[in-house]
């Protein structure tokens, strides 16, 4: 059987339609007999095979999102992860994450798992993020999704979309946005563990209280002591890396939460939520 004839128009239109290479299309619709559908499909099966291939690949470089509902009620973060500077800074990169995340916004679905199976275009999020794989060269991967609900959510973007914050807030009052944008700027600095004492796990308070106790140790300290150390340490410990008791960074006179009751008596954060690359 003589191979189908390809014109170089049929091959421009479906590399206008995928942004996949002229070759790759040229054997695509050789490969489907002229059949745009089918060429399309090979494409993206050919993407399915470049994702495993690229799987032990580092996907270091992306965009991280974050987005609030009309009344700040709710929110999303997340990021999409590739290999290249070079491809994060694309504005087509750029708005196929602010897509996938205003689709999260929308559907608000519980997890990662759950965003991957959503709709996008006739195809799934999971899918389409293959899809593109096959045509930017590099291992994707949508590696981050965080949803909040509070009386008022606050976000952040870093420089570049380098990291995405989100801050849940105890009081609903358009008056306290940019108190919450600058508590959001906060955990993007100083990355907090959690937001006090109580939420930092015991397996890290265990943890904490050990190198407390060997650093005392190592330092000469008589053993009655050394658990008295090591809980000073410890309480050192949850003043650098719990939200509301770091020093506030706009301002090292006060702590995150001093700061938040000078804007309100009854304001502080109920959750935080932070994506960043890496």
């Amino acid at each position: 059987m003589s191979e189908v004839k390809i014109s170089a128009k049929d091959v421009k239109t479906l590399r206008d339609q995928t942004g996949a290479g002229m070759m790759d299309c040229k054997k695509a619709l050789i490969e489907a007999g002229g059949d745009f559908e089918a060429a399309i499909d090979i494409l993206r099966k050919k993407g399915q095979k470049l994702s495993l291939k690229r799987a032990e690949r580092e996907a270091k470089e992306g965009v991280a999102i974050a987005l609030l509902s009309d009344d700040n009620s709710k929110g999303v973060a997340l990021k999409l992860s590739c290999e290249t500077d070079f491809v994060a800074k694309n504005q087509d990169f750029v708005d196929l994450t602010t897509s996938i995340a205003k689709v999260a916004l929308e559907k608000f679905p519980e997890n990662l798992d759950d965003l991957l199976n959503e709709d996008f275009g006739g195809i799934s999020i999971g899918e389409k993020v293959v899809e593109q794989i096959g045509v930017i060269g590099e291992k994707l991967e949508l590696a981050d999704y965080h949803r909040m609900e509070a009386p008022q959510v606050a976000s952040y973007i870093h420089m570049g979309n380098k990291a995405a914050v989100l801050v849940g807030l105890s009081v609903a009052d358009a008056d306290l946005h940019d108190a919450g944008r600058d508590v959001a700027m906060q955990v993007a600095a100083m990355k907090p563990v959690a937001v006090d004492k109580d939420g930092v796990s015991q397996d890290l308070i265990n943890k904490e209280i050990e190198i407390g106790k060997e650093q005392a140790r190592a330092e000469g300290k008589p053993e009655a002591i050394i658990e008295k150390i090591a809980m000073g340490k410890l309480g050192k410990f949850f003043k650098e890396n719990t939200l509301l008791n770091q020093a506030f960074v706009k301002d090292s006179k006060q702590t995150v939460s001093q700061y938040l009751k000078s804007k309100h008596p009854d304001l502080t954060v109920t959750a935080f939520k932070h994506v960043k690359l890496g």
